[in-house]
């Protein structure tokens, strides 16, 4: 049965050169262990600084679910373990270095819920998984109502996901069939990556070229939205091929198709690289002089960094803009509103959801902090990468990312009480 593929969406265009056709193997010489963006994690350590580890070797776990461990992506030796008060993880450095080996994990019971539940858990495949409402990575014990595999990605100068697991369809199919055991719900397909496939419950849903139509958020609340009772988990493709490799051969791929992009690059740059990355060094050679800001994640909702964030398949180079003279106190004062500026209808705004929710209402009602409002609109099923469209077009400058991160975290202490 054909599927119409919507059209609705932005194209947003943001300055790069054009990127090589091959596609370049790069291990940095330096590697960190960070937790998912936003996340405050705490842990236990379980290698000391000097220590030698293998690629995909625990460096550490959490707290109060040990069983939850966070991997090392290189062979090497523990350069710094940074940890905040209350043994928050901050980051662990490594240092590449030949000897380490690769760790590989026990795959006898993955054929069962509970046994691949614990070999992802291990292996440190857990934090790339992503539950909605709220974020992070799931619970321990946490079934997820639904799990959207993301075989689209339509974010500018992002690199295609169905590039990241051409040739390893069979991995990729394992991983689908592996997904299924950890749900009772379907497991959704999103975008043009379609193995051949006998089961049930897996779904193939085409999207469209725009974004956000390869948003995980804007699939999630189109096709199985989460509540506070039915979460629902997301995943990158490229990641579901390395669970099918894992229960095959019991050895995690640490593999990331990552495009370097940027209009500070004298060069466009595709490279498989690893989690945790040295963003330094992978545009160290490509790099225009002069000062720059270099970013894990895309224009529309990266942040700054030194390492390549977990889930990143993006590094954008951005020229650094000078600072100009700051205006007088009083004339700031007179120019700027406490109060948020009203949002204006238009068409571009109603695009930036890719027609899946009411743009205006939902907006206003972040803006007020009307939660019953916001939820019934589709709240619980967003992230601030899912509204950083919006924020783009109102030129908001990220406000709209943090009312929504507020509104959710409202929701959250509201609900645990």
């Amino acid at each position: 049965m054909a599927v119409a593929v919507s059209r609705a969406g932005l194209s947003p265009v943001f300055p790069s050169p054009p990127a090589s056709p091959d596609i370049a193997e790069v291990q940095t010489e330096e590697a960190a262990v960070r937790p998912p963006v936003g996340a405050t994690l705490h842990v236990t350590p379980l290698v000391s600084e000097g220590d030698l580890v293998a690629q995909g070797a625990a460096v550490a776990c959490l707290r109060h679910a040990p069983d939850i461990c966070f991997t090392a992506p290189i062979a090497g030796r523990i350069a710094r373990m940074s940890l905040l008060p209350g043994k928050k993880l901050s980051e662990v450095v490594i240092f590449r270095e030949a000897g380490g080996g690769v760790e590989r994990h026990a795959t006898d019971r993955a054929d069962m819920a509970g046994g691949l539940r614990a070999l992802l858990q291990g292996a440190g495949v857990w934090p790339w998984l992503r539950r909605r409402p709220f974020g992070g990575m799931p619970a321990q014990d946490e079934t997820p109502a639904a799990i959207v595999v993301m075989a689209s990605d339509t974010r500018p100068l992002a690199p295609a996901p169905q590039s990241a697991v051409e040739g390893r369809d069979e991995d990729f199919a394992r991983g689908l069939h592996a997904l299924t055991r950890l749900t009772e719900g379907v497991v959704i397909v999103c975008g043009p990556v379609a193995p051949d496939l006998d089961h049930d419950r897996i779904r193939i849903v085409p999207r469209g070229g725009r974004h956000p139509q390869g948003s995980a958020g804007i699939c999630i609340h189109q096709l199985c939205p989460a509540t506070l009772d039915n979460p629902v988990w997301d995943i990158h493709a490229e990641d579901v091929a390395a669970i099918g490799a894992l229960v095959e051969t019991g050895q995690l791929p640490m593999t990331r198709l990552v495009h370097l992009a940027g209009a500070a690059l004298r060069e466009g740059r595709m490279v498989r690289t690893h989690p945790g990355a040295d963003l330094r060094q992978l545009t160290q050679r490509i790099a225009l002089p002069g000062p720059h800001v270099l970013m894990s994640g895309s224009p529309l909702d990266g942040h700054v960094a030194q390492w390549l964030a977990p889930r990143h398949r993006q590094v954008t180079v951005l020229p650094r803009e000078e600072a100009g003279p700051r205006p007088h106190w009083l004339i700031a004062a007179l120019t700027r509103s406490v109060i948020g500026r009203p949002v204006i209808p238009s068409a571009a705004l109603t695009q930036a959801f890719g027609g899946a929710l009411p743009a205006v209402p939902f907006l206003r009602a972040l803006g007020a902090g009307d939660e019953e409002t916001a939820t019934r609109l589709g709240l619980l099923s967003l992230l601030e990468e899912d509204v950083a469209l919006a924020d783009y077009v109102l030129a908001e400058g990220g406000t709209l990312m943090a009312q929504l991160r507020a509104l959710l975290d409202r929701i959250r202490t509201e609900a645990a009480a």
